[in-house]
């Protein structure tokens, strides 16, 4: 049996419904979910996902690894929710690494990268679906490799970074059309951040979801 933490940054965050599962069946092991690191104790593993805070190395010392899963190709994509970013701008598959922690956000040794395709079609619920999957599957690899994990240092040649998002960032042009813009309304969180437009002073909130008839 493993000692294992998982931070996510928040509770609201839709990564805790599919987080919450694995630990059901994962029960071999003691797994405890948090949204803040003041509440890290100790353990074999620290898994960091969608997590916005910086875990310094005291705080990973705590741990006997501490991992994060990035939904990016590193070094490209560091920072902030990289597969909206690349879904935006156009990306029909997205890479997702596990890497270890570092004081400088996603600069760590790379154990394993896995690619997913993301259908032109898919809208917000069905991207999660695939990316937070293929995020199981890395902490699935990490827990069965613990004792003979490699890792590869990362080179920062031609590294780049996403700023975090904002809720201004869900904004449509009016003066666009749909089929320029469907890659943004797709990806937006129609709970917490909807896409949205103004007209004459006034915002509406947009939802879109597939008619399956």
């Amino acid at each position: 049996m493993m000692d294992i933490s998982i931070l996510t940054s928040s509770i609201e965050h839709p990564v805790n419904a599919y987080l919450d599962k694995w630990a059901e069946k994962n029960k071999n092991h003691q797994i405890s979910i948090v949204h803040s690191k003041k509440e890290l104790i100790s353990g074999d593993i620290l898994f960091l996902i969608s997590c916005s805070d910086i875990i310094s190395k005291l705080e990973r010392g705590r741990f006997k690894k501490t991992l994060v899963v990035h939904a990016s190709d590193l070094p490209h994509g560091r920072g902030w929710s990289p597969h909206v970013w690349e879904i935006i701008n156009g990306a029909s598959d997205i890479t997702l690494s596990l890497l270890k922690a570092e004081d400088k956000i996603d600069t760590g040794d790379i154990c394993k990268k896995i690619s997913v395709p993301i259908p032109k079609t898919a809208l917000f619920d069905e991207i999660n679906e695939l990316i937070f999957e293929s995020e199981i599957r890395l902490m699935d690899f990490a827990i069965e490799n613990y004792n003979t994990i490699e890792s590869k240092k990362q080179t920062n040649i031609d590294s780049t970074y996403w700023p975090k998002r904002s809720p201004k960032d869900s904004e449509i042009d009016i003066n666009q059309t749909i089929s320029k813009q469907f890659d943004l309304i797709r990806v937006c969180d129609p709970q917490r951040f909807p896409a949205y437009f103004y007209k004459d002073g006034v915002r509406f909130n947009i939802t879109i979801e597939k008619n399956n008839e």
